[in-house]
Order: structure tokens, then C-alpha cells, then sequence
């Protein structure tokens, strides 16, 4: 009966709504103006600065050269036997030169992987990632996410990169679009925070500049 109660009240408020309408109180707002202020930065910068204060990391390479070779230093000092990479052209050029790179056998539980990406949003640090790039696998089964983007990939906000998305796959939208912020990460058990409960507990980005 109390439930009853309840939504009979909820009904007769909504109905008053209705009835008795008021003026609409934001008639003077711009819907159409940004909601965040101006980035201070250039994006390429910006997008550094947000990936670390997320708890990314952020790689700079000047050329592909400096990319392999940062990326050999990361295997040396990690001990990594094997990336794991979907992406046939990225597995390609990686075995030329004599990376590891190989297709995932397993959905979950292996140490690193390796992705390219869509693009880079400045604004907050994130990468977004499509399945037309590489599968939840790759970014939801590791330890470690590796994201190999090139500087022309930076966008300033999230709006810029659904559009060019838009435009990048005209004929028909990937599957799965995901915009990754930082390592995975949860507080709702207990509110203790756990780090690579849904994803990656490292997250590390190379940028390479193409400019």
C-alpha cells in the first residue's frame, strides 16, 4: 500500500508539472559553448600532462627509431618474452624488427599487449580505441597496455574525436568504441581502490611525432 502510496504521488506531481508549466529558467545559456575552459597547452602537451595525473605513462619519440628503441629498453628492464598484438601490420613491423610480437591464445591473463589506437584526447589524457584497431582483448586481458599513436592522432575533446571517428569509418562504425582514461581501476568494494580490476594496471603510451 505504501508503494502504492508513493507512486500515486509521484504520478499527481508529474501531472502538475505538466499542467502548471513555468518558464523555462536557462532560456539565456548557450548550449553550443564549451563547457570546459581553453587548454592551456599545446595538445600534444596536454594530453602528456593528463595521461600522467591519470597514472599513465607518457613516451615521446621523435621518430620510429627512438619508438623501437624505447620500446626495447621497456622489454630489457621488464624481462617481457612476448607482446601480444591482433593488429597484423603492428605484429608485422615488430617481428622485422626482432620484437616478439604475437596473437593472443588466451582472452585474459597474459603480461603485456600491444595496440595502435584511434585517437588521443587531450582534454583528459585518454586514448580512444576502436575494435577496428584491436580487439577488448588486448587492453582488458593484460597487465600492461602498450598504445603506439602518432602526434596527428591528438585531439583537443572527446566531441573532435567522435567526429573525425565519424568520418575515419563513414561506411559503418566499429563495434566497440572505448575511451580508455588511465589504468583500470575500482573503489566500489569496500571503497578500497583496486588497481586493473576491469583492464590494465599500467598504462603506457608512445607518441610518435609525425609532424
Amino acid at each position: 500500500m505504501e508503494e502504492s502510496t508513493t507512486k500515486e504521488k509521484i504520478l499527481k506531481s508529474v501531472r502538475n508539472a505538466l499542467i502548471n508549466k513555468t518558464d523555462n529558467p536557462f532560456r539565456n545559456v548557450d548550449f553550443t559553448s564549451e563547457v570546459f575552459p581553453p587548454q592551456m597547452e599545446e595538445p600534444e602537451v596536454e594530453f602528456a600532462l593528463r595521461l600522467n595525473e591519470s597514472g599513465g605513462t607518457f613516451v615521446y619519440c621523435e621518430n620510429e627509431k627512438a619508438f623501437i628503441e624505447n620500446l626495447n629498453a621497456l622489454i630489457s628492464v621488464n624481462h617481457w618474452p612476448e607482446l601480444i598484438c591482433s593488429d597484423p601490420l603492428l605484429a608485422s613491423f615488430l617481428n622485422d624488427l626482432q620484437i616478439n610480437a604475437v596473437p593472443p591464445v588466451k582472452p585474459l591473463g597474459f603480461e603485456v599487449g600491444i595496440t595502435g589506437c584511434d585517437f588521443l584526447i587531450s582534454r583528459f589524457g585518454s586514448i580512444l580505441i576502436s575494435s577496428a584497431v584491436a580487439s577488448r582483448t588486448l587492453f582488458a586481458g593484460a597487465d600492461t597496455h602498450l598504445v603506439v599513436a602518432k602526434a596527428s592522432q591528438v585531439v583537443g575533446e572527446l566531441k573532435e574525436a567522435l567526429t573525425a571517428l565519424k568520418t575515419k569509418y563513414a561506411h559503418r562504425l566499429p563495434s566497440q568504441i572505448t575511451m580508455i582514461t588511465g589504468p583500470s581501476r575500482t573503489a566500489d568494494i569496500e571503497k578500497t581502490l583496486v588497481i586493473g580490476a576491469h583492464g590494465s594496471k599500467n598504462l603506457i603510451v608512445f607518441m610518435i611525432d609525425d609532424a
